[in-house]
Parts: C-alpha cells; structure tokens; sequence
C-alpha cells in the first residue's frame, strides 16, 4: 500500500531553535496515528507544516504521491487536508450551523444549493453532538463544544487527512467516551493524525504512535510497545526505565 503521507528530512528553524530537526515520516491511509511528546517537543509545529501554516526550512512533505513542500494551506485543503488548531478558531459571532455552513460551501459543485448546505451542515453537527446548538453564536458555547465545532468544521471539508491538535482539551468525560466514538466513525472515511496529551485517549484510539522530543522522532510503535519503551517513559511519561 501507498503512503498517503511521507515526510523526508523535513525541518523548521525558528531563529537558533530548531523546532523540527530532519523527522521522516510515513502514514498510510485508513490509520489513526497519534503524536505525542513532552511541551516543546515540535508537535503542533510538524502539524503546521503538513498543514501548510507554515513552510518548512528544509526537507519534503508529500500527499497521496504528490510533492506539496511548496503549497500554500489552502490548496492542501482542496487536495483533502483538513486541520482543526490548538487554540480554538472559531468565528465567535457567527452561529454554529454558519461556522460549519463555510467550509461546507467549498465541498459541493452544484451551485451551493441551499438544500445541500444544510444537509451538510447538519450532518457533520449531529456527528459532533452539537446539532441542538447549531443556531447558538460559536462565542456562547462552552470551550469543549468549540474544540468539537472545529472537528465538525474540519468534517465538512470531507477530508481524506483530519489533523486533529490536542481535540479533547476541554471536554468533560462523557464528551471524550463520544469523541473517541466519533474518531473511530471518521477513521472508516479519512486518515487521522491526532496530535494529544491525554494518554488514555491516546492508547485507546490509536494504531500506531510517534514520540516527538526535541525536534526529533523519539520512538514509533503500537500502543503496547510505546507504553514499555524506556526512553519514552523517560522522557515523556516521567518515570524511570
């Protein structure tokens, strides 16, 4: 099988620091893969470069075979990948249903039928669990319910990737059981990238995982195998080996 994504000594300097240092990396379609790694270790920074929120210093970034080091975010995003943020993005003013509405509109090619907006719309709410809000302004929600408002707005771009930066931060337990439902729903479509600190979300959901420390690419396996490595326990997991 091909790699839906592949990274080849791809790099980003900001200043002295090297935030991502030389990463090879490869995801093949249909995989929930999940990135962890201690504060600082160059997580949210390698998304932003696959995403195309930043260019990289050196190195190549390729998609279903295709070299996109050079495209900007937006045409990643017609290309299929989708990238929900680590703060909040959400336009607070506008409702739910118009935040989702937006990226809905980019996907159909049958003149944005207001009939096919909605039938969109609605279906990536009701899968995040905020089709009840769906006319509430995105400002009045609760931070949890805006982290899933990014993912339903991240859906209605009907990614084939959905890179999905610290998801769960915010949501109350029964909200997380849910979220885990609905990333396992999503992985039958898409591929996930899932960039999380919450380890018990980590271990449940993903089929492989990549540690990040300093820049670099500390270690990859399956759950089992991260969780009895010794250099990640080291210097992620804090305790001894």
């Amino acid at each position: 099988m091909t790699p839906l994504l592949t990274t080849k000594g791809l790099s980003r300097n900001f200043g002295g620091l090297r935030a991502v240092d030389s990463v090879d990396f490869t995801l093949m379609p249909g995989e929930i893969r999940a990135v962890i790694g201690p504060n600082g270790a160059g997580k949210t920074t390698f998304a932003s470069l696959v995403s195309g929120r930043i260019q990289p210093s050196s190195g190549m970034i390729v998609f279903d075979g295709a070299d996109i080091t050079g495209l900007p975010a937006y045409v990643r995003v017609r290309q299929g990948i989708a990238y929900t943020f680590q703060i909040t993005s959400v336009f607070a003013n506008l409702t739910a249903y118009d935040n989702v509405a937006l990226p809905v509109q980019r996907t159909l090619s049958d003149g944005r039928s207001k009939g096919a907006v909605q039938a969109g719309v609605m279906a990536a709410l009701e899968r995040t669990g905020l089709a009840d809000r769906a006319h509430m302004p995105a400002g009045q929600l609760s931070y949890g319910h805006q982290r899933l408002l990014e993912v339903a707005m991240g859906l209605a771009l009907k990614p084939r990737l959905l890179i999905l930066d610290e998801p769960t931060q915010g949501l109350a337990d029964s909200e997380i059981d849910n979220f885990i439902t609905l990333v396992r729903e999503i992985a039958a479509s898409a591929t996930v990238l899932l960039i999380e600190h919450n380890m018990p979300v980590v271990m449940q959901l993903a089929d492989r995982i990549t540690v990040f420390n300093a820049g670099k690419i500390l270690a990859e396996g399956t759950p089992e195998a991260i969780r009895e490595n010794a250099a990640v326990q080291q210097a992620y997991l804090g305790t001894a080996p």
